[in-house]
């Protein structure tokens, strides 16, 4: 297979996860994380299936960097799957940090508009591209001390929306 998907946070849970089961099914994968140790270790056991970025999503400047530093034989991005994501706290909104809610809101929301961003030049070149956002029941659903996370998560599912509308025309399937 010759279809190169780039997934955030594969270097734990969901996303190391979705990296090795489409390797295994024959996609080159990059994988992007913050954890160089981890994606180390999944480099090691793919090999050149697997090129390894480790960048955080909410450094602007860091997502576009590794972007325009990715290898020839991986610069055609047909899947992106922003799986980078995170919770913190669990606090009623009045006794909330502001540091946890600048972290959920500048993950969950800007990091996966910052990756989106810098491969839409990619995605736009390709045929049959796709780009799948990783959301949260807490998306559809808020819950006691959920506040700002279900926020960003409802985010999430408004830009997914978005998106579809936007790149359409361009026939880009978004989900």
């Amino acid at each position: 297979m010759d279809r190169t998907v780039f997934i955030t946070g594969a270097s734990s849970g969901i996303g190391r996860a979705t990296a090795e089961l489409l390797a295994e099914k024959g996609f080159r994968i990059i994988a992007c994380g913050r954890r160089e140790e981890r994606l180390r270790a999944l480099k090691e056991k793919w090999g050149e299936k697997i090129h390894v970025l480790c960048f955080d999503v909410r450094d602007k400047d860091g997502v576009f960097n590794a972007v325009a530093q990715l290898p020839p034989e991986f610069r055609a991005i047909d899947i992106l799957i922003n799986n980078a994501g995170n919770a913190h706290g669990m606090d009623p909104i009045d006794q909330g940090s502001l540091d946890d809610w600048d972290a959920m809101i500048d993950i969950n929301v800007k990091g996966l508009l910052y990756v989106t961003k810098a491969l839409l030049p990619s995605l736009l070149d390709g045929s049959n591209s796709h780009i799948i956002n990783i959301g949260s029941t807490a998306g559809k659903e808020v819950y006691p001390k959920g506040n700002v996370y279900c926020a960003s998560k409802f985010a999430v599912d408004a830009i997914n929306q978005a998106l579809r509308i936007d790149l359409n025309e361009h026939g880009i399937r978004v989900g």
